[in-house]
């Protein structure tokens, strides 16, 4: 049974070998790693999860002023088949939400599962109506995904780095 829990330094090694399946290079937007990430190494994995987890709040608390997120990993018998992260904070370039699923795990509904959940917290605990979830412009899966769960799309244009990007409107309710 799929679990999405919340990020662990328990989970080096699944987390280890989701970023290998990916390859070297892939940026993967669930889990926000960059170039130049040290994934294997225990001591930077741990720092990773300190950072990602540290401004966690209870739900109905005020959210700190930092920019800060909520993680959640999919977990299935120990394997970590992907990561989402809602954004409490709006981003006009990254959204709310962003997501991705290890390549061997694809075409199960774990995005679209996941999501499901991440807009209920966004409801119940930031008090959000809709959401923005971009994805690249090309991600046929990641549009059709968006689209399932109820995305409205805004239109097409250039992200920050000038690439092309879908943005979409997602109501929470």
């Amino acid at each position: 049974m799929v679990e999405l829990v919340r990020p662990s330094v328990g989970l080096h090694a699944a987390f280890v070998d989701c970023v290998r399946e990916w390859g070297p290079g892939e940026h993967e937007d669930g889990f926000g790693l960059v170039e130049g990430d040290e994934v294997e190494s225990p001591e930077w994995f741990a720092s990773y999860v300190e950072e990602i987890t540290r401004l966690s709040h209870l739900r109905g608390t005020p959210c700190p002023p930092q920019p800060h997120a909520t993680w959640g990993w999919m977990v299935e018998d120990g394997r970590l088949l992907g990561s989402i992260v809602l954004r409490h904070v709006y981003d006009d370039r990254l959204g709310h939400i962003a997501y991705g699923v290890r390549p061997s795990a694809r075409r199960r509904g774990l995005a679209s599962w996941a999501t499901t959940l991440m807009l209920s917290e966004a409801r119940v605990a930031l008090g959000l109506s809709e959401v923005l979830i971009p994805c690249l412009a090309d991600n046929a899966a990641s549009a059709a995904t968006i689209e399932s769960v109820g995305g409205v799309l805004e239109g097409i244009r250039p992200n920050a780095e000038g690439v092309l990007s879908r943005r979409y409107w997602v109501p929470t309710g």
